[in-house]
């Protein structure tokens, strides 16, 4: 693999690593939120992370990577 992809899938990485962590987090903040507004901006900024996750993984597809 060249450099330019091997830093290309680490940042890539890095960045499903941490929507992963969002989709985990966000529920329990929802969860644990007492005004309405936040609780269904949090539910919204979890439905666009998911979008997210799904976009890196395809990525990683059109690499010919495995999304980990």
């Amino acid at each position: 693999m060249s450099q330019l992809k091997e830093l290309l899938v680490e940042e890539l990485q890095d960045l499903l690593h941490a929507e992963m962590q969002l989709t985990k987090a966000l529920p329990e903040m929802a969860a644990a939120a007492h005004n309405p507004k936040l609780k269904e901006a949090f539910t919204k900024h979890l439905e666009q992370t998911r979008g997210h996750v799904s976009r890196l993984e395809q990525a990683f597809e059109l690499l010919g990577v495995k999304a980990q």
